[in-house]
């Protein structure tokens, strides 16, 4: 790559450790709602586009990995970016499953009120609103449509929704249903009712027969109603082909209210049916919201702000953050008339017994979701366990990385094996180990049909201990990385099975091949071809090629579970977090031409300010945390204090790059809980600093965890000692099984480090190379 290739270079530059604000704000007590759901703002990251991300996210009307979301469509169908928060526009309310807009959506269908003649074409049907009339909560969303005026409001559960339209005075009230672009089965039933069929729009990972059956059921009788198809209107109750779709019309002179309850099912349109009598029944609007409510105040209540901070606003971020992390993995499994557990597979499109799970790129969540999930809800952990690794590969031959709904070609690495086994070495025994453990090995042996499936340039890793440039793999280097922390994993599993002593010394071994990519010339990791010759000419900030979406300032730092190790091969504790501050204070420079064109992670990063370090993507997110190895636990503090503060915030824009099916939310979430798990499968979580005065955490077990964080301030963000259970604690970080069992951990804080705490070598996390045990 020469120099004159292309490269931005944004002027900013950052002294690490700047001077805080002299004075805070009053430290008084600031009392948490109780109704935490009434804290959480789904609108958060919505104000997105293309180019640039502040969460790509939109506001997700759902229960807790429900497995089904709805959504005010402002964007045309098939646009990623389904809502806008600067849209002035609603075109629908959609029935959605989209993870991310990078994958798009699968089995949408959409309502719409009317008032007047029909129109079927989305632009031309859609109508103004304004966020001033508008309300989005999790278990609630109500807008005024202005054109219409007519007040939409929607309520939802599991697999299901109940909408409530208020229309004016008219005699030309309509609900459209629309089945979008791809084929469908529409049909209406005026003796029941009902409008129902199926969609099977998609954008890939679904077998043949893949549909999403649904049903409409309204609490009042049509006056009128047709179908379309092809987007022409039609004089008949049935359609079935492409951009097929449904109207009924009413009298809304006397009583504007019509209330629909919808559902659906991936099993059948009996299955549909009998999750509207399930689900919803003839219960009301009112109680399905409060029922709404009430399920996600139980599980946002697991972690109670009791006293919160400086910032009143902080409680809304980490409650919104929160509510992000309980979305994904989805729920893709059904109750039949027998009670037997059942789902689609989009593996094989066959109905098979027992859960299912998806929407999921672990990639991005085995980094924080999951160990989110360890910690509070392991049984759940389980139970995905078998329903989004064990069953998908039973029915397809190979563990997912990506799914949506099935096998997504996307991203990089094997961290299904890092999930698993941080389940299995956390003691979490609920499902099919010996199976899991089987698409593991198959994995760390063979390339898959896909190149996100099994390992792309396995063979060349597992004879060079690196996938050299010249392999014809893209992203060499970070599959490198990421395959080095995946066998390390698969190393703690394999012992904790009792596997052959050969099997553990062979993950071992290429647990250290993260070795074989770093140069000591540059204190970077860089490419290197098959003859064992370091690429030319190296950029360290050349984005894409070596690495996924980042560069070598991201990439020299994923190693996850030696960290030990790359402190000695940078040269030592003062070599390497010398190298950690440069992350901060080098100016964002990036080269793009792998990608020909500044991807917005690129943007986003430069927009942050905060020098090379790009907390917009996953790759570096651990980063900060790394300080603690290195024996300086303040600059882990400082700048988790920073990235929070300047980062995050709860509006459309408190976001600084993808979300990302609750990553990003999980950085949050235990940054403000004051810890994190740097590599989930070791049992250990960094300390970094509480965002909090007291929060109470009840645990599965019944058991309370309480953190109290004496003279929190705005400006004391240090340290300055530790006890838990009333005793001194000098160590920087807490292990797995201290935090399940519960208890109290009292921080005081100060203005300035403490540089003596949890910076003896005895005090430092877990690394390899200071604990290999064969």
């Amino acid at each position: 790559m020469s120099s004159s290739k292309k490269r931005r270079n944004v002027l900013l530059t950052l002294a690490l450790g700047a001077a805080l604000c002299a004075g805070c704000s009053p430290n008084k007590e600031k009392k948490v709602l109780e109704s935490r759901a009434d804290l959480v703002n789904p609108l958060v990251g919505s104000d997105s586009e293309y180019k640039f991300s502040n969460g790509n996210t939109y506001p997700a009307i759902a229960l807790p990995w429900g497995m089904n979301f709805w959504t005010p469509q402002t964007a045309k169908m098939r646009d990623g970016w389904t809502y806008a928060y600067k849209a002035k526009h609603i075109k629908g309310f959609k029935q959605t499953h989209q993870p991310s807009p990078w994958l798009n959506d699968y089995a949408a269908f959409s309502l719409m009120p009317l008032v007047g003649e029909l129109k079927i074409d989305e632009t031309e049907r859609q109508s103004a609103f304004s966020h001033e009339n508008e309300t989005s909560s999790p278990h609630y969303y109500s807008v005024l449509l202005d054109d219409y005026k007519t007040k939409v409001e929607i309520s939802p559960t599991k697999r299901c929704a109940i909408f409530r339209f208020t229309f004016p005075e008219t005699q030309e009230a309509k609900v459209l249903l629309d089945g979008y672009w791809a084929n469908s089965h529409i049909v209406i039933d005026k003796e029941r009712q009902t409008i129902s069929g199926w969609v099977d729009n998609n954008h890939g990972g679904v077998a043949d027969n893949f549909k999403n059956y649904f049903v409409a059921r309204f609490d009042r009788p049509f006056e009128k109603g047709n179908t379309w198809l092809n987007a022409k209107a039609t004089s008949s109750s049935e359609s079935k082909g492409e951009k097929a779709g449904a109207y009924v019309a009413f009298n809304a002179k006397s009583n504007q209210e019509v209330v629909v309850r919808v559902a659906s099912s991936f099993v059948s349109l009996e299955q549909a049916k009998l999750n509207l009598e399930r689900e919803l029944g003839q219960s009301s609007f009112e109680e399905i919201k409060t029922k709404a409510k009430e399920a996600w105040n139980s599980e946002l209540g697991k972690v109670q702000i009791v006293k919160g901070n400086h910032n009143q606003e902080d409680q809304k971020v980490f409650y919104s953050n929160l509510y992000r992390l309980l979305l994904f993995p989805r729920e893709f499994y059904e109750v039949s008339a027998a009670n037997d557990t059942i789902h689609y597979s989009p593996y094989n499109g066959k109905i098979e017994k027992g859960v299912m799970y998806t929407d999921n790129g672990f990639w991005d969540t085995f980094r924080a979701v999951y160990p989110f999930y360890s910690l509070l809800y392991p049984a759940k952990y389980g139970e995905m366990m078998q329903g989004i690794m064990v069953n998908p590969f039973k029915e397809s031959g190979w563990l997912p990385e990506w799914s949506s709904p099935g096998h997504r070609n996307v991203m990089i690495g094997s961290n299904s094996a890092s999930i698993i086994a941080e389940a299995y070495c956390k003691g979490i025994r609920n499902f099919d180990i010996e199976t899991a453990y089987q698409g593991i090995l198959k994995n760390s042996e063979n390339a898959g049909p896909l190149t996100s499936v099994g390992r792309a340039g396995v063979e060349w890793y597992n004879k060079l201990g690196y996938i050299p440039c010249d392999a014809k793999v893209n992203e060499y280097v970070a599959r490198t990385l990421e395959y080095a922390y995946n066998d390390f994993s698969i190393y703690r599993l394999a012992v904790l099975l009792n596997r052959p002593k050969e099997e553990i010394e062979r993950f071992a071994k290429r647990a250290q091949n993260y070795r074989n990519v770093f140069d000591a010339s540059t204190n970077f990791m860089r490419g290197k071809d098959s003859k064992g010759n370091w690429q030319k000419p190296f950029v360290p900030d050349a984005w894409g090629g070596a690495f996924t979406e980042g560069s070598a300032w991201h990439y020299t730092w994923s190693v996850l579970h030696d960290p030990q190790g790359l402190i000695d091969l940078m040269g030592g504790r003062e070599a390497f977090t010398a190298k950690l501050d440069s992350v901060f204070t080098t100016p964002p420079t990036f080269d793009y031409s792998y990608y020909n064109q500044e991807i917005h992670e690129m943007t986003e990063m430069a927009a942050a300010n905060m020098g090379q370090y790009a907390h917009g993507n996953q790759p570096i997110q651990h980063g900060i945390y790394l300080y603690n190895y290195a024996r300086q636990p303040w600059k882990t503090q400082y700048w988790t204090d920073r990235v929070m503060d300047s980062l995050y915030s709860a509006k459309a824009d408190g976001y600084c790059g993808d979300e990302d099916n609750g990553q990003t939310s999980a950085w949050y979430v235990f940054s403000a809980m004051g810890f994190y798990p740097v590599a989930g499968v070791t049992g250990e979580y960094v300390i970094g600093a509480p965002r909090f005065e007291h929060l109470k955490i009840t645990l599965p077990t019944g058991n309370v965890l309480e953190i109290k964080a004496k003279n929190l301030t705005e400006r004391n963000i240090y340290i300055q000692s530790l006890k838990v259970n009333g005793k001194p604690y000098g160590k920087n970080y807490f292990t797995h099984e201290l935090l399940k069992k519960g208890g109290l951990v009292e921080f005081e804080m100060g203005p300035e480090p403490n540089k003596s705490w949890g910076s003896r070598k005895e005090d430092i996390p877990f690394s390899m190379s200071n604990n290999l045990k064969i």
